[in-house]
């Protein structure tokens, strides 16, 4: 087939882009402009356009089908022509959808942890030999691409982000994948410019189990109240399947899961971590896993990219990143490192960067998010907000928003550099929080610097 990607650039839609054409088909695109990492593997398998913007001559009708990215606009003079043309238009996650028609379907759905526990169910299955195909929203150890598409695997995991399709699509992805499986991690108010209420925001979740494939099965956090109450609401013939999270315990620095009298050491931690793990437990078994092979190839994931990912460590200091950006990640993120490493001080330096967390009307969330960190930080930066077109926000706000009297809040990045080089760095540790990057802060050379 022939396939056009509308906005090739995209996270999402470069590695579709690159399934496809490893599939076989004959790929093309645009884009107004690409970053990297997008640009650099777009390059890698040939499918980086030429140049940048939009060239409705492009569109012709041998074009099988368009892949339109959430990036575009109503108005764009591809997409516009595509329609004069009648040729089939495809958010990507229709199209993954279209891909996946005759495989069991397993979905991960959730405000937080989506990306860790479908990487943790994709470890297993490619370690246990069920080669699966799969999308999963960040970088996997293992894995050469972040989406998977063949004609061979019978199962097919999908990563189930609830914003929107496409410009022209407003259904939530996850609602297009109608899963065998699904797995509800928790929910916690998010994406604010497209749900304004909390009410609107659960409906999303409500909507995405009712579209649980017949006879199909349901796991979800018994620690999350919202997510029970949805799970009890569910269809009759949905089997449910609830979790908590695994019995551990912490040695030298190392977390330890215990099941049925064995011990397994793991790489990664955290009270979130220990109930992702046992998340994922529960989907494996619906393939058809048993739970000691489980445990046993658990104990060699090594997390993902920006999830918990270490940057560097010396016997002093152990300097973490992390992707954790909402209240509650943002919580669970802190306390885990705190938890993991009692007898060292944590400074944990989170940044607001998102639509919703940079709303006067959304920042109250945050209130005591930040309380496990012995020196909790946050910046903005004020041309952001600008960007996005908020009202501008103070750090007097900011403060009072985390409820924390020890908050240190910046809106310059050198000063916060500054800041973060002058401390004592002796049995203490620094966890960065952010979507973004600190305004161009380089996480690496920063870390150098302080453990030198």
């Amino acid at each position: 087939m022939k396939i056009h990607f509308i906005a090739i650039g995209g996270a999402a839609m470069h590695n579709l882009a690159i399934a496809l054409h490893l599939k076989g088909n004959q790929v093309v695109g645009s884009d107004d402009e690409i970053f990297e990492p997008s640009k650099s593997r777009l390059k890698k398998y040939g499918l980086l356009p030429a140049e940048f913007g939009w060239f409705p001559e492009k569109i012709t009708h041998n074009l099988d089908a368009v892949i339109l990215g959430m990036h575009a606009r109503n108005d764009n003079p591809e997409l516009i022509r595509a329609k004069e043309l009648a040729i089939p238009i495809f958010s990507y996650p229709e199209y993954l959808y279209e891909q996946s028609k005759d495989k069991t379907r397993v979905v991960i759905g959730g405000s937080h942890g989506k990306t860790t526990i479908t990487a943790m169910v994709l470890h297993v299955l490619q370690t246990l030999g069920y080669a699966p195909d799969y999308m999963v929203g960040s970088k996997l150890e293992g894995f050469e691409v972040m989406v998977k598409l063949s004609n061979e695997a019978k199962i097919m995991v999908l990563e189930g982000d609830e914003y929107l399709s496409s410009p022209i699509d407003l259904r939530p992805k996850f609602h297009l994948y109608k899963p065998h499986i699904a797995l509800l991690s928790g929910i916690a108010w998010d994406h604010m410019n497209v749900f304004p209420t909390f009410e609107k925001y659960v409906e999303q979740f409500e909507q995405f189990v009712s579209l649980i494939e017949k006879d199909g099965s349901l796991v979800y956090s018994a620690d999350d109240e919202q997510v029970v109450k949805v799970a009890k609401n569910r269809r009759d013939d949905i089997r449910a399947f609830p979790y908590h999270q695994a019995d551990s315990y912490i040695q030298d620095g190392k977390t330890i899961v215990v099941f049925e009298a064995k011990r397994y050491p793991l790489h990664v931690f955290g009270k979130h971590n220990l109930q992702n793990i046992n998340g994922s437990r529960y989907v494996c078994e619906a393939l058809g896993v048993k739970s000691k092979d489980f445990f046993e190839a658990i104990s060699s994931f090594a997390g993902t990219s920006n999830r918990l990912e270490l940057i560097a460590k010396n016997s002093n200091t152990i300097i973490y990143k992390d992707f954790a950006h909402s209240p509650s990640k943002l919580k669970a993120t802190t306390n885990a490192v705190k938890m993991q490493y009692e007898e060292s001080k944590l400074l944990a330096c989170m940044e607001l960067h998102t639509f919703s967390s940079l709303n006067k009307n959304f920042l109250s969330q945050y209130e005591h998010a930040m309380d496990a960190a012995d020196i909790p930080v946050v910046y903005f930066n004020p041309v952001t907000l600008k960007h996005k077109k908020l009202p501008p926000i103070t750090a007097e706000e900011v403060k009072v928003a985390f409820a924390n009297e020890n908050l240190f809040v910046f809106t310059d990045t050198s000063d916060l550099k500054v800041f973060l080089l002058k401390q004592n760095w002796t049995k203490m540790n620094l966890l960065f929080m952010s979507s973004g990057n600190f305004g161009g802060m380089d996480y690496e050379t920063v870390s150098e610097e302080i453990l030198s």
